[in-house]
Order: structure tokens, then C-alpha cells, then sequence
């Protein structure tokens, strides 16, 4: 090996991670020997649950509503067409935490009204705004605010195939079905899942911001804890590494997804 690719080597060797390794482990030493930190660490692990739920739940479902929105932004029905690109825009362009108010002040008991106002038709009894708890709000939120941004990576992915591949396949008396089952999205998924991992990534960041709604996620019983205790340093300090520690994991098991396709579509 030359000296140049030694120097590259050591240029490209993720020292940063070292770093992070080496105060993870620094701040795991000060957990362990003091009660202030464990206690902490206690009362934020109870929020971890919350947090990864409000994460999965909610990708999962701007997921599917976001692969229809894209689907929907590609139509040949002008109607559905600029109804789909008219909610992409709006959506994208109110900041995620209006939007968590609106949907848990707004909207939600908007809903409620309405349910009880057709309930009412059918003998249904009334329901209130409180019977909506504040973390389905929180998730229909965030469902809603990542729902558009999901939906231009899947089109973007969708754009990627080339056309005359879709021609081919469509000649070959595939129907539409067909043609994007078998031809269209295993293509688009290599160009789809690295944004779509970063927009994971960024939720699980987004997903604090439901602390402005009282859900007891990590962020929110950190608060809670510094409130009562003065240990703002501390709490804090744990608060974040907490989130640093999911989301590095995070980026580092879809590096290694991007790599492991790189590596099959480089061996076709």
C-alpha cells in the first residue's frame, strides 16, 4: 500500500466516531458511580418507549400516505393531480411544530364536532375532544407534516426509472399493477431508501418537538426532571446523549444498508 492511499485511509477512518465513542463510554463511567446521573437516567429511560413508538408509528404511517400522494402528484387526473401537489406545498411550508399545535388544537377537536354532528343522525352518543389523547394527535401531526416530505422522495424515486423500461413493460401486455410491482419499484427502492433513511433519522429528532403537547417522551420527562431537581447540566447532558446514541446508531445501520446495495447492483 502506498503512502497516499495510507494517508487516504486515515482521512477517511470515521474519528469522529471515536469521539462519541469515548464520551458515551466517559459519560457511562459518571452514570455508574453517580446516583445523581443513574437516578436520571431512570426517570428518561420511561420515555424512550414513547419516543420509539411516536417514531415508528408515525413513519409507518406517512409512509403509506406518502407513496399515495406520490402516486396521486403523477396521475393523469388533473383534479386528483393538483389536489395531491397542492398538499405537498402547503404541508412543507408550515413549520412541524404549528403544525403538532393545530392538529391537537384545531383540527382535533374540529373532528370531534364533526363526528358527534353525523353521530348525532344515527343515535351515536357524544364524544369529546378529551377522549382523543394528546399522543394520537401528536402522531396524526407528525404523520401529516412527514407524510409530504416522504411523498417527493418516493416520486423523486419513481421519476428515476427510465421511461422507456415502463414503455417495454407496458408492450410486453403488463397493466399498470405489473408494471410498477415488477419493474418500477424495485428500481426506485435503490434510489428511495437513502433519503427515506434520512427522513427516519430526522423524525426521531422531530419527534421531541411532541413534548410541546405534554406526550412523555424523553425530551418532555427531562423537563420534567430538571424542573425538580435543578440538575439542568446533567439531565440535559443525559437527554441528548440519549438521542445521539439512537440516531448515530441509526446512520450507521443505513450506511451499511446503502453499501450492502451498492455492492449487489455493482456485482449484476
Amino acid at each position: 500500500m502506498t503512502n497516499r492511499h495510507k494517508r487516504e485511509d486515515k482521512e477517511d477512518f470515521p474519528w469522529w466516531l471515536v469521539a462519541v465513542g469515548l464520551t458515551a463510554v466517559y459519560l457511562g463511567i459518571e452514570v455508574a458511580r453517580s446516583d445523581v446521573y443513574a437516578q436520571i437516567m431512570n426517570t428518561l429511560w420511561r420515555g424512550v418507549g414513547i419516543t420509539v413508538f411516536v417514531t415508528v408509528v408515525s413513519f409507518f404511517s406517512a409512509s403509506v400516505l406518502g407513496m399515495a400522494l406520490a402516486l396521486g402528484a403523477d396521475s393523469r387526473w388533473l383534479v386528483l393531480r393538483q389536489t395531491c401537489r397542492f398538499y405537498v406545498e402547503v404541508v412543507r411550508g408550515v413549520p412541524i411544530i404549528v403544525l403538532l399545535l393545530y392538529v391537537a388544537f384545531v383540527l382535533a377537536p374540529a373532528l370531534v364536532d364533526l363526528r358527534n354532528w353525523l353521530g348525532s343522525f344515527i343515535g351515536l352518543e357524544d364524544i369529546r375532544t378529551r377522549n382523543f389523547p394528546l399522543l394520537w394527535r401528536a402522531i396524526v401531526a407528525l404523520m401529516i407534516a412527514y407524510s409530504a416530505f416522504i411523498a417527493e422522495v418516493f416520486r423523486a424515486g419513481l421519476q428515476s426509472v427510465p421511461e422507456g423500461q415502463v414503455e417495454a413493460a407496458q408492450a410486453l401486455g403488463l397493466n399498470c399493477w405489473q408494471r410498477f410491482r415488477f419493474i418500477v419499484f424495485p428500481q426506485a427502492i435503490r434510489t428511495i431508501l437513502p433519503p427515506l433513511g434520512n427522513d427516519f433519522v430526522a423524525l426521531v429528532k422531530d419527534s421531541s418537538l411532541v413534548s410541546v403537547l405534554g406526550v412523555l417522551d424523553i425530551t418532555q420527562l427531562g423537563k420534567v426532571t430538571a424542573a425538580s431537581n435543578f440538575r439542568y447540566f446533567e439531565t440535559y447532558n443525559m437527554v441528548a446523549l440519549i438521542y445521539l446514541a439512537m440516531t448515530i446508531s441509526l446512520s450507521l445501520g443505513l450506511r451499511a444498508l446503502e453499501r450492502h446495495l451498492r455492492n449487489k447492483q455493482d456485482q449484476r
